[in-house]
């Protein structure tokens, strides 16, 4: 997928996707928040305004699409970005992981790589800002936000720990 950016002076930032088949979903986010949503059907061609959104409204709809309540097929990663630098990521850890067993304050994340676990997601359950006693059990994957940098080293501490 390539994504164009560009600023727009006075007004906010356009981002163009392009799609399938050439055309390109074009995305006007104005410095109020409001959103529109065009489509353009070849790069030659005009655009045709498929729907606007509040900021809001977007926010909750890029939530949805994003996965954030409902993922049908597990992905190998997920990776939200938050800003230009923090994300926030699901790491899942391993049947033979050295730090299953071990409690977050007995892992030591946020010392070692910088990222901070945020949930722990144990089968049905979330434990959201879980505490240093909260036990990682293999199977649990844990939702860490931190630097994308952090991040890498936190998924390869959970792995070589």
């Amino acid at each position: 997928m390539t994504v164009y950016e560009s600023d727009l002076p006075g007004v906010g930032k356009k981002h163009e996707v392009e799609l399938d088949g050439g055309e390109r979903l074009v995305i006007v986010t104005h410095n109020t928040g409001r959103r529109e949503v065009f489509l353009r059907p070849d790069p030659d061609s005009d655009s045709e305004k498929l729907f606007e959104l509040s900021d809001q409204l977007a926010r909750q709809v890029g939530t949805l699409l994003e996965g954030a309540y409902f993922q049908p097929v597990r992905t190998e990663e997920i990776e939200t970005r938050l800003g230009y630098d923090t994300v926030l990521n699901w790491v899942e850890v391993g049947e033979d992981s050295p730090i299953a067993g071990k409690t977050l304050a007995e892992s030591d994340f946020r010392n070692e790589t910088g990222a901070s676990v945020i949930a722990v997601e144990r089968g049905e359950e979330v434990f959201a800002s879980p505490g240093g006693d909260t036990r990682i059990e293999a199977g649990d994957t844990l939702v860490v936000i931190g630097g994308k940098d952090a991040c890498e080293e936190f998924e390869a501490y959970v792995e070589d720990a």
